[in-house]
């Protein structure tokens, strides 16, 4: 399966649209678009996974730390790893979850 990520790229006005890109028993891939000046509060997820940055500016905070959300950065979390997001720019992340 082919999937062009920029031309799936659309932001809210505000908040987060979310799209499963690919789902099957391995993994979940969901393409995040957050408008600038949204928040994701702190939360968990009880698989592992990763995010991956393809356009816009923000914070991660993975454990207590912050990460800087640009183009091209990858963040990897274990399982139950607390993190929140802020997005300073509108700001796309592709995230794959293990199940």
């Amino acid at each position: 399966m082919k999937k062009q990520i920029n031309e799936l790229i659309e932001y809210p006005e505000h908040g987060v649209l979310s799209k499963v890109i690919s789902k099957n028993d391995k993994l979940n891939i969901t393409l995040f678009c957050m408008a600038a000046g949204t928040d994701i509060s702190e939360h968990t997820s009880t698989k592992q996974g990763f995010v991956y940055v393809v356009e816009g500016k923000g914070t991660f905070n993975l454990q207590g730390e912050d990460i800087e959300m640009i183009p091209g950065v990858f963040i990897y979390m274990n399982e139950n790893a607390v993190h929140s997001l802020k997005a300073e720019e509108n700001t796309t992340f592709i995230l794959n979850l293990a199940n």
